[in-house]
């Protein structure tokens, strides 16, 4: 099973590894096409109904496969208000070929006749709230052709739907509106890739069709996974995210890192809590960093609760970049994790008491595989033994795990989800990278999804590694091997919003 959120990311994955949208348009609209040959006979009557999105661009395609029938396509609006290019482009094609269409620009005026078949492509996955005309009048049309005779006792026309019905969520079965509101009650679905959540709710039979997106558009990181994140046009300071980091005393570079690279992923305000004797050099980094300083040279307990006040409105605690491993520093997390109940990542020293504590905190874990192997892990040269071993620990401490590597692997605090990462190259392995990425995926852990009020936390770790790496691979290019991690700091702007 796979949500309509996932699969749009897969979508754009896919076309990032080179398969063209146009190419999986081409087979979607086959698959619809072979649907409506086993509900109907050469000669009938198949009517197609058509949205100006993609959905309505892969019925475009269908008519063509399906010359042997007596086609007419509907297209509810205007050919220019058609939305995307792909599906233009296959309008285009239908009028070339000469395959009867009608425009229906007054939902009144929509008139399917009395088919054999009719398929609806009307809306497919990620629509909200009640259908709008022209659709309703769609929907409302073709499942009136469907109960046609059914007072007889008799069959009205097959209504076969592309994706998911119109008008229904494809994650939950039922209807966008609420209860009650207008859907199209189809017969059949052709839906694509994998069955969606919602399908198995509905009485119609649902066929899953393979139209060729590669395993490696969902195991693997890609621009499909930073769909969701990006700042509203109408956000106000604060709303894009405030993240806390906790860190320093023995190094001062690691908490400034982590700090900037929050601010340049997005975060729109960002404080450090450090020792007060390496307070004026974090500072000393950036004026853009509001620094909070604790008495002392160095992380601990007497610090609890004034770092918990700090970390009461945030959104995110970046914890753990340069503390050290001094016992009071590791007493100070322990005690931390064990009271805070929002959200944290937790990096360097800071991961080795993760799996000992009791918290309510969603953790997001960055080690390498050092510090896995510290924190009880396993890890393994191959990268599939490698991601399977991911799974297995992160579902054991019950936390998101973001595992560094030449293919770094990210595992959902339940095991039910593993990706794994191929952006950045060697000349990442320069100290402050890891500071980096904590920092980025401390920032996107904090940002608010439409779709979600919060960004998943496996989502925002999948995001930070596709977008960290991106940034190294930028500054690899510029400098070579010779990369510090401030040149990845200088890049993560592109890397997210340049994709």
């Amino acid at each position: 099973m796979i949500s309509s959120e996932r699969m749009a990311a897969v979508d754009a994955n896919a076309a990032a590894l080179g398969v063209p949208r146009k190419q999986l348009m081409e087979s979607s609209g086959n698959a619809v096409a072979r649907a409506v040959r086993s509900a109907s006979d050469p000669g009938e009557r198949v009517a197609l109904v058509c949205g100006r999105g993609n959905n309505g661009g892969d019925a475009f395609v269908a008519a063509r496969f399906l010359g042997d029938r007596d086609v007419a396509v509907h297209l509810l609006g205007r050919p220019e208000s058609i939305g995307t290019a792909i599906a233009r482009e296959n309008w285009e094609t239908l009028r070339a070929a000469e395959v009867p269409t009608v425009t229906v620009t007054d939902s009144a005026a929509l008139d399917l006749g009395s088919p054999d078949v009719v398929v609806d492509a009307v809306l497919g996955t990620g629509v909200s709230g009640e259908l709008r005309e022209p659709a309703r009048t769609a929907a409302e049309r073709m499942n009136a052709l469907r109960s046609a005779g059914s007072d007889e006792g008799g069959t009205g026309t097959t209504v076969i739907a592309v994706d998911v019905p119109s008008g229904i969520d494809a994650d939950t079965g039922k209807p966008t509106g609420g209860d009650g509101a207008v859907a199209v009650e189809a017969d059949r679905v052709v839906t694509f890739h994998d069955a969606k959540p919602g399908l198995e709710r509905l009485e119609a039979s649902v066929t899953v069709a393979d139209i060729g997106i590669p395993a490696a558009a969902e195991r693997y990181t890609g621009p499909g996974d930073l769909l969701g994140l990006g700042r509203s046009p109408d956000s106000h300071k604060g709303e894009n995210g405030e993240v806390l980091v906790v860190g320093g005393g023995p190094y001062t570079g690691a908490p400034a890192l982590s700090a900037r690279a929050a601010l340049r992923a997005g975060a729109d305000l960002v404080r450090v809590a450090c020792p007060a004797s390496v307070a004026d050099e974090v500072q000393g980094y950036s004026a853009d960093l509001i620094v909070r300083e604790l008495p002392g040279d160095a992380l601990a307990p007497d610090h609890l609760d004034r770092i918990a006040d700090l970390a009461a409105d945030r959104d995110v605690v970046v914890i753990g970049p340069g503390m050290g491993t001094g016992d009071g520093s590791i007493e100070l997390v322990r005690r931390f994790l064990d009271d805070f109940a929002r959200r944290a990542v937790v990096d360097a020293d800071a991961l080795r008491v993760v799996p000992e504590v009791d918290t309510d905190a969603e953790l997001i874990c960055t080690p390498h595989q050092g510090e896995l192997r510290g924190m009880g892990g396993e890890t393994a040269a191959d990268p599939a033994e490698r991601a399977e071993l991911v799974r297995d620990f992160a579902a054991d401490v019950g936390h998101t795990l973001l595992v560094k590597g030449r293919y770094d692997v990210i595992a959902s605090d339940d095991g039910e989800r593993v990706r794994q990462n191929r952006t950045g190259n060697p000349g990442m392995t320069v100290g402050g990278t890891g500071d980096v990425l904590a920092g980025t995926v401390g920032a996107l852990a904090a940002q608010t999804d439409p779709r979600t009020a919060q960004t998943d936390p496996f989502q925002a770790a999948a995001a930070g590694a596709y977008v960290n790496g991106l940034a190294g691979d930028a500054a690899a290019e510029a400098n070579g091997h010779g990369l510090v991690a401030t040149d990845l700091i200088d890049r993560l702007p592109h890397a997210l919003y340049d994709e």
